[in-house]
């Protein structure tokens, strides 16, 4: 919740300093020369060297400004480290499709109860009204935070952009204090410097507004602004604004109808414009190396994708529906961001062959990753500690060739590993596996999935065994029920006759008896 110094550094140095924010020392933490310390205390405080690249930073006059400055920024952050941190992207979106069904259901409700003549409330009725009423107010809740979140994300952009432009009026001897005041003064009203279009860029957008261009290269050209004429050229296939300063994207770019390649690697993007998803030509998208902290949703849009890089970035997500309208993408690489798990209708792009995810946080992976049963290359390498292990399911990608775990903290592989029959390249470097063992590591893809199958093998054996036993302990008692039912139901029998006999034999008059004898 704390701005990141490697992001934000003049905001992370002075909400460090702030009374509120900063570290808090309490009675314990005074030093006692009676009874000094075991070990000497270390400052909580994060150390920046800051104030050594900018000295102005330690004038009195520049970090009240500053201070003022964030004093929005401060109150924000002290509300959400009450309410908590921010939700996933996916639950935020099921909330927001939950909520439409409610007030959809409650909307009908009502107007029932305005047609229909006037009756008794029904008891269950009110009170499964009354759940769904507050079922409602949760999620109204669960947008809201996310909401917070997001607005202090800007507002923290735009903290970052105010204290350095405070830090260079005290540099040029300004008046600090008139220039924070002006700063604030140019954000309420909406002013800034105007941004001159590249005349070059002019002269070729004439040109191919005339002759029907296919395809326009401007990388390299220091671009910090595209005109929004530029969404005209109907003709354009191709489009290059790769290595430029451009900070966004018209959205007038939805009018080029025809696009199938957009290349914008390497600006300093922080988002796309939601008219994107009106490309549904584009077939290649190259937003890598920017700062971008999400993809619209509305990407999902554009089917025709074929290719989407989104490398070196700042993504936390992935579009919920990403994959149950981007059915016809091949290569996906989202390496360098800062993903913490994926949609799980992922699962549902069946032509992926390549499938990039290192150096993210993933905490682990959807079951439904096992769908993709065209992917060839997954790597995962480089989630370091987040990366424990690995769903069952990953033993559905029966032509996966190219697999790299290497750097994270997989102890075990699924017993489902030795169904990679196409699995010949693989990269287990940097993890606490025990299972297998090192040494069957080192033997490769094939030694691997050799002896996962061997495991697997003599783990169902021995289950096998153990159910004979049962079964033969279960025969056996079951014999010997039987066997002692059928002894006592003879004995039973034997005795009954044996006394019946003898009954008789006594009720018989002897003399009767001696008579039919002789």
């Amino acid at each position: 919740m704390d701005p990141d110094p490697s992001n934000f550094p003049i905001l992370s140095y002075v909400m460090a300093k702030l009374p509120s924010i900063g570290p808090k020392r309490s009675t314990a933490d005074d030093f006692d020369i009676e009874q000094p310390p075991l070990h000497p205390p270390q400052s909580q405080e994060p150390h920046f060297d800051l104030a050594e690249r900018m000295p102005h930073l330690t004038d009195l006059k520049v970090v009240s400004a500053m201070r003022l400055a964030v004093a929005e920024v401060a109150q924000t952050r002290s509300v959400l480290k009450t309410l908590g941190e921010r939700p996933d992207h996916e639950i935020v979106d099921t909330a927001k499709m939950k909520l439409a069904e409610i007030e959809a259901n409650l909307s009908k409700h009502h107007d029932n109860e305005v047609v229909l003549s006037p009756r008794s409330p029904d008891a269950k009725e009110d009170e499964s009204v009354k759940a769904a009423e507050k079922e409602r107010e949760e999620y109204k809740a669960l947008i809201s935070l996310d909401e917070l979140h997001e607005a202090y994300e800007k507002m923290l952009k735009e903290a970052e952009v105010k204290l350095q432009r405070i830090y260079e009026a005290a540099v040029a001897g300004d008046n600090v204090a008139a220039s924070a005041a002006d700063e604030e003064v140019t954000n309420e009203k909406g002013f800034g410097v105007k941004e001159e279009v590249n005349e070059e860029v002019v002269g070729i957008l004439q040109e191919a507004l005339g002759k029907g261009v296919e395809k326009i290269d401007l990388s390299g050209r220091m671009l910090r602004l595209l005109p929004e004429a530029f969404g005209k050229i109907r003709s354009l296939i191709i489009l290059n604004l790769s290595n430029n300063q451009l900070q966004v994207i018209p959205d007038s770019i939805a009018g080029l109808e025809n696009l199938e390649e957009l290349h914008l690697a390497s600006n300093i993007l922080e988002s796309l414009p939601d008219s994107i998803g009106l490309l549904f030509s584009l077939k290649i998208l190259d937003v890598s190396g920017n700062k971008l902290a999400a993809i619209p949703d509305s990407i999902s849009h554009c089917r025709s994708l074929v290719e989407l890089d989104a490398r070196f970035n700042q993504l936390s997500y992935l579009p919920t529906n990403i994959g149950y309208e981007l059915v016809n993408l091949k290569r996906l690489s989202v390496s360098f961001n800062k993903l913490r798990s994926l949609p799980s209708s992922i699962g549902e792009m069946k032509s992926l062959r390549l499938l990039d995810l290192h150096f993210n946080e993933l905490h682990g992976l959807p079951h439904s990753i096992g769908n993709l049963t065209n992917l060839e290359i997954l790597n995962l390498s480089s989630n370091f500690n987040d990366l424990t292990e690995l769903p069952d399911t990953i033993g559905d990608l029966t032509n996966l060739k190219e697999l790299d775990l290497s750097n994270n903290q997989i102890h075990e592989l699924p017993d489902t590993f030795g169904r990679l029959d196409n699995l010949t390249k693989l990269n287990l470097d940097q993890n606490p596996l025990v299972i297998p063992p090192k040494e069957v590591v080192y033997g490769g893809a094939e030694a691997v999935k050799a002896f996962i199958i061997k495991r697997r093998l003599d783990v169902l054996m021995e289950e096998e065994r153990q159910n004979m036993e049962e079964e033969e302990g279960q025969t056996l008692t079951s014999l010997l029920t039987r066997s002692t039912s059928w002894l006592s139901g003879v004995v039973s029998n034997v005795s009954g006759s044996v006394a019946e006999y003898l009954g008789g034999v006594r009720k018989l008059d002897p003399d009767h008896y001696l008579n039919q004898q002789l």
